[in-house]
């Protein structure tokens, strides 16, 4: 059985490489721009290879730090150009680096790609991030998974973009719906959609890069949001159940 590798862009503080660990994948790369971030993957990675642009690594890159193509290439690109939280802009906006993101799927080739963003990218780029996919061979399927469905207090609407390249088979009849069917858009399984988000709580003073951590976390992939599609990945690829565990929540 071939291991199971993990190229991690738009790292942030590690949330998809900790779901991936979960499923048995090696993180052999993390491309992470925020120096804070920067500090906080290299206390729990220390020997995984780091680079700090997207925009400036390239699969020549990656080869000459000996770094082969991966099984698994995944990236929760900015969501600002698509949160309802900012301006919207799309494209239009400088941090739209889902293009990076294509950019380096194409040149190496994984044999699975899985992408995050918020919600408003559905309606304002999903259909292109889906054809870019498909332009050079991948089937793609996508899926919303609020955090409430994995136990956490509040919504926080993610979706999950999961594309798969045959490299001269099928993934054993099946694709990651069918692997893990119950994760379905929550409107079909009856998981809670009236969850409130969490009111503001008391803070302390005085907290050690108190503003850099709360960006962090409010940039972060919540692991367990990630976890169902990298365990089904993993059991697609090795014909196995995949024996991680995915953890606390507040783990």
């Amino acid at each position: 059985m071939s291991e199971l590798t993990h190229l991690s862009l738009f790292t942030g503080i590690g949330g998809i490489d900790l779901a991936c660990e979960w499923a048995g994948f090696r993180t052999i790369a993390q491309v992470e721009k925020n120096e804070f971030c920067r500090e906080v993957l290299e206390k729990h990675w220390p020997s995984v290879p780091r680079f700090d642009d997207v925009r400036t690594v390239t699969g020549d890159t990656l080869r000459s730090a000996g770094i082969e193509r991966p099984t698994l290439v995944s990236g929760g690109f900015p969501c600002q150009p698509f949160s309802c939280a900012g301006k919207r802009r799309g494209a239009a906006d400088d941090r739209a680096l889902w293009p990076e993101m294509f950019r380096l799927v194409s040149e190496l080739r994984p044999t699975w790609c899985l992408a995050e963003n918020v919600a408003g990218f559905v309606g304002m780029a999903l259909d292109d991030c889906a054809a870019d996919l498909e332009s050079v061979g991948y089937e793609v399927r996508a899926f919303m998974v609020p955090a409430c469905a994995v136990g956490a207090p509040h919504r926080r609407d993610r979706l999950f973009v999961v594309a798969h390249a045959e490299h001269g088979r099928r993934p054993h009849g099946r694709d990651v719906a069918r692997a893990r069917g119950e994760w379905q858009p929550a409107q079909e399984h009856g998981l809670r959609e009236d969850v409130p988000e969490p009111g503001l709580r008391g803070v302390a003073d005085g907290i050690p890069h108190r503003v850099d951590r709360l960006n962090a976390l409010g940039n972060a992939v919540m692991p367990q949001q990630a976890y169902p599609f990298v365990q089904a990945i993993a059991e697609i690829e090795t014909s196995a159940p995949a024996t991680g565990n995915a953890g606390p929540l507040h783990a």
